[in-house]
């Protein structure tokens, strides 16, 4: 069970962006990884776009699922882990980060943030906590 991306997003007007992200790509070969990032930012980009104000959904991208929550005030996170990770889990992160990133981060930043102008450093320490680690492996 893994979590790959876990990323906050605005659903604006006339389109979404990144406003934040964290990746844990390092199971992926040397060469790959920026694809990988890539394609997770435009995969993120792509469901909140298609999903409704106020709706949570689960959908399955190759061999990824991809949780998205969109509220209502246009705030989004998406959670891109393998088919094992538990669905209830990925809400509950989802649920805690966009309350948090509201809380910090000022809703007038929203429609013109980007990752190099929001100020929010919780989201690697987010994905590095909810990795489920098989118990025969030590914590670092």
């Amino acid at each position: 069970m893994r979590l790959y991306s876990l990323s906050v997003l605005y659903k604006g007007d006339p389109k979404v962006h990144l406003l934040k992200a964290a990746y844990d790509v390092s199971t992926f070969n040397f060469f790959q990884r920026s694809s990988v990032q890539e394609f997770m930012t435009f995969t993120s980009q792509l469901i909140v776009e298609r999903s409704e104000l106020g709706s949570r959904a689960s959908v399955k991208e190759q061999e990824y699922l991809c949780h998205v929550y969109v509220r209502n005030d246009g705030l989004a996170g998406v959670v891109i882990g393998d088919n094992e990770y538990p669905q209830r889990v990925c809400f509950t992160l989802l649920d805690k980060v966009l309350d948090e990133f509201s809380r910090q981060v000022s809703k007038i930043d929203w429609p013109s943030g980007s990752p190099a102008t929001i100020s929010y450093a919780a989201l690697d320490g987010y994905l590095i906590k909810y990795q489920v680690r098989p118990a025969w492996r030590p914590e670092n």
